[in-house]
């Protein structure tokens, strides 16, 4: 139970950080917010609906934007599993060996992105799970007891905040209004990338969920921006052969 004097400090420092942008508050002001309160060097956060499919929304820096495409492209790292298990999950130090027992390859592309320290909050109210709050440091680093309980209750705020935004821009599409960047952003970034996986699907004759496994083997090879190299298959200037190995296309030929 986060306590009602935490909770309202929190708000008045989203609010505060709404306020100097000069538009209502959204999950952008959550994560500068935990920023400027807790010991860590950037945050970012993702809505999720499955484990495999992330939509990255804001981040606060270079790094904590490659550690949502690094989680989004691989399918695995603290938010997937945040997300998978309902719970927090924190690491803080990612050259631990059984953090590299455990995410292998996003363990060490996290340290070059020049992260050292992870954590992982999942966006849940009741039985609904809405994506995932990530916090990092530049530095091995544990959370005390009173910085994870404001990680909590920011966690618990981007929840509100990213439910509130979702039904908005459903209520201003059904009105046939105009949708703000609070939303707009988010369905082109995904609807690219779903168009892009159904393309493949019908290219190489696989399900859409290896289809999108090879869209983000192809992308980890290159080291691309998976929304980069799903907009290459949308304008058709990228195709992948059946039965060529999952990083290759076309264009390896």
């Amino acid at each position: 139970m986060r306590s009602d004097s935490r909770s309202a400090r929190i708000r008045i420092l989203v609010a505060e950080q709404a306020a100097r942008r000069g538009a209502r508050v959204g999950v952008v002001d959550v994560c500068a917010a935990a920023v400027a309160a807790l010991p860590v060097g950037g945050a970012g956060l993702s809505a999720m609906s499955g484990p495999a499919a992330s939509h990255p929304l804001c981040s606060t820096d270079d790094v904590s934007e490659q550690l949502e495409e690094l989680q989004l492209t691989l399918g695995e790292g603290p938010c997937v599993d945040a997300f998978a298990q309902g719970s927090a999950v924190l690491t803080p130090d990612l050259f631990a060996a059984e953090v590299q027992d455990r995410w292998a390859v996003f363990a060490d592309a996290a340290l070059e992105t020049g992260a050292r320290a992870v954590f992982a909050f999942p966006l849940r109210t009741g039985a609904v799970s809405a994506g995932v709050l990530d916090l990092y440091s530049q530095v091995p680093r544990r959370l005390g007891t009173d910085e994870l309980a404001d990680a909590l209750v920011f966690a618990d705020t981007a929840t509100l905040v990213l439910l509130d935004s979702r039904l908005d821009g459903e209520a201003d599409l059904a009105r046939g209004g105009p949708v703000d960047g609070r939303f707009e952003d988010l369905g082109a970034y995904r609807a690219e990338i779903d168009q892009a996986t159904g393309m493949l699907t019908g290219q190489l004759g696989v399900t859409a969920e290896e289809a999108f496994v090879r869209l983000r083997a192809y992308a980890y090879a290159r080291r691309r921006r998976l929304a980069a190299v799903a907009a290459d298959v949308v304008a058709h200037r990228l195709t992948f052969p059946p039965g060529a190995d999952p990083g290759r296309s076309d264009d390896d030929t």
